[in-house]
């Protein structure tokens, strides 16, 4: 019986400087930054509070919206991989680092300071970037349903107001 594996990080913490955009020989873009996350706790009845700061990578199109949306300071949620790579510098010695690769990202800065987009931020973004980052439903042709050859007007369900229930 085969064992299995898990490798997963999510965080929530603020950008510790804007992303770096990079492009591989093989033309793949690769963003980089800093994630600090902060931790509060009591030592000796003495409020306390400890900061850790963490090596982010984000890869193609997800690294191009990174450097399109995110700057120092704001608020994000990510969920990715640890990986731990090694090289040799240029003196000669062996370098290693452990960096959390990206998978998914959401933008938690209020609106106003960077934060969720609005269809205004949609128009600066590049039609390319925009449908890799669009919704499956979205994506795939819309085919015409018998209202639409109708054109009766087709009923749509209310949509709740979701409310920000984070504790922070």
């Amino acid at each position: 019986m085969a064992s299995r594996s898990w490798n997963r990080v999510e965080l929530i913490g603020n950008l510790t400087r804007d992303p770096e955009l990079r492009y591989t020989p093989n033309g793949a873009a690769v963003a980089t930054f800093g994630l600090a996350t902060n931790r509060t706790y009591v030592s000796e009845g003495e409020r306390k509070e400890e900061v850790d700061f963490h090596r982010l990578v984000a890869w193609n199109k997800l690294a191009e919206l990174c450097t399109q949306l995110l700057k120092k300071g704001t608020k994000v949620f990510i969920s990715g991989r640890l990986q731990t790579r090694s090289w040799e510098a240029a003196d000669g010695a062996t370098r290693q680092t452990t960096e959390i690769v990206i998978e998914d990202m959401i933008v938690l800065t209020p609106k106003g300071t960077g934060g969720p987009i609005t269809s205004e931020d949609l128009d600066s973004i590049p039609e390319a970037a925009k449908a890799e980052s669009a919704p499956a439903e979205e994506k795939a042709p819309k085919e015409e349903t018998k209202a639409e050859e109708s054109k009766e007007p087709v009923e749509k369900a209310p949509q709740e107001e979701v409310k920000d229930d984070l504790p922070f």
